[in-house]
C-alpha cells in the first residue's frame, strides 16, 4: 500500500562529483544568466554565513513547523548532499538549530536550504557550513511528520529534483538540472572571461557604451530638451 505524503525514496541519480566540483568558484549570477535569468531560488531565501553552497539536492518535503523527516534526512543523506526541505515557507516554528547543523557537519554533507525558519543563528552564521533559509525564529519545532524525503519539491519558487545541482553564494541560489550542466559550465566560463575583459575595458576608459543609445533608438525613445 502507498502511503502517499508519508514515504522515502532511499536511492537517487546523483550527477558525477566531478561535474559538480567544475562549477566551483563560479558566480551564481553568472550561471543565472545563462539560463535566462530563471531557475533563481526566491531572494527570501537568504544565505545565514558567508560558506558557499555546492552540491547534489537531497529533497525533503515538510509539514509547516514539523522537522521529523529532515532528522531521518540526516541520516540518510550521503556526504556532500545538500538537505533541502520544503517547509511552505512557514515562520511560526523553526525546523533547524545548531545541533542538527553540529551533526550533518560530522557526517560530511554539504548544507542546507530551508524554505521555512531556522534558529541558533549566532552559532550558525559562524559555522563552517553553507545554510540558507527564509527566516529566523526562536520557537522550536515538532516532530510528528508528515513529509516525504527524495520526492519532486517547490523551494523558493523552483522545483527541484532529487540530484539536481544547487550552487549558492551571497547573491543567492540557482538550481542546474544535470544534464543541461556540461553546457551550462561552458558557457559560464565564458561569460566569466567575457566580463574579465569588460573589467579591463572600465579600467582604461574604453567600454563600449553605444548598445545604450541603440537600444532606446529601437524603442523610441523621445529626447526632451
Amino acid at each position: 500500500m502507498s502511503n502517499v505524503g508519508l514515504r522515502i525514496y532511499t536511492q537517487i541519480n546523483r550527477p558525477s562529483k566531478d561535474l559538480i566540483k567544475s562549477f566551483a568558484g563560479l558566480p551564481v549570477a553568472n550561471i543565472a544568466d545563462n539560463m535566462n535569468r530563471m531557475f533563481c531560488i526566491d531572494a527570501r531565501i537568504r544565505p545565514m554565513n558567508q560558506a558557499p553552497l555546492l552540491g547534489p539536492a537531497f529533497t525533503i518535503r515538510s509539514r509547516p513547523g514539523d522537522n521529523l523527516l529532515l532528522h531521518k534526512a540526516l541520516d540518510l543523506a550521503q556526504p556532500g548532499d545538500i538537505l533541502v526541505v520544503d517547509a511552505q515557507g512557514d515562520m511560526s516554528n523553526s525546523i533547524m538549530g545548531e545541533l542538527m547543523v553540529l551533526w550533518a557537519k560530522k557526517r560530511g554533507l554539504g548544507g542546507f536550504v530551508i524554505d521555512g525558519a531556522i534558529r541558533d543563528i549566532e552559532t550558525l552564521k559562524k559555522i563552517d557550513m553553507p545554510i540558507y533559509a527564509a527566516g529566523i525564529t526562536p520557537a522550536g519545532p515538532y516532530k510528528d511528520g508528515p513529509g516525504e524525503i527524495n520526492a519532486p519539491i517547490s523551494c523558493g519558487g523552483v522545483v527541484i529534483q532529487p540530484g539536481d545541482i544547487l550552487i549558492g553564494d551571497e547573491d543567492g541560489l540557482v538550481v542546474i538540472k544535470p544534464e543541461d550542466a556540461p553546457e551550462l559550465l561552458q558557457k559560464t566560463k565564458a561569460k566569466n572571461l567575457a566580463e574579465q575583459q569588460t573589467m579591463k575595458d572600465i579600467e582604461n576608459m574604453n567600454w563600449d557604451r553605444t548598445w545604450v543609445d541603440k537600444a532606446l533608438q529601437e524603442r523610441g525613445c523621445e529626447y526632451i530638451g
